[in-house]
């Protein structure tokens, strides 16, 4: 009897112990959606290096070595498709040419064309 107590007890104690309970782990750092996508496009790339350097130290023939890097480069274009499906669209670039004596920035007006703005202090061209 005292002995199925002590293990028992060893049992309570080391699960107690040893054991990893879900509030203990701390929470996963939020992956970018496009992470994966990018580690594949360095993989394919880095394949295709690799490839190439077997290539001309003879370790493949013309065929094989055609052959991989289609396959490779089809890859790595499906790829680099969804990673512009992904990634969030750039803005639309505007067209329309600023007026020179509104400050872009705090849209202060002015009766002259000036280097800076005397309203907020930022320059008043923008340079693209």
């Amino acid at each position: 009897m005292i002995v199925v107590v002590a293990v028992a007890l060893v049992v309570v104690v080391l699960w107690f112990t040893l054991g990893v309970r879900a509030k203990d782990l701390p929470e996963p750092e939020p992956v970018s959606p496009i992470k994966h996508l990018e580690d594949k496009k360095a993989r394919i790339y880095e394949s295709l290096r690799d490839l190439n350097f077997e290539f001309r130290v003879g370790k493949l023939s013309d065929t094989d070595y055609q052959r991989t890097k289609t396959e490779l480069q089809k890859e790595l274009a499906g790829v680099l498709a969804d990673i512009d499906k992904a990634a969030p669209a750039p803005a639309p670039a505007s067209n329309t040419k600023q007026d020179p004596l509104v400050c872009p920035h705090c849209k202060a007006r002015f009766d002259k064309p000036m280097k800076f703005c005397g309203q907020c202090g930022k320059a008043m061209e923008t340079r693209s």
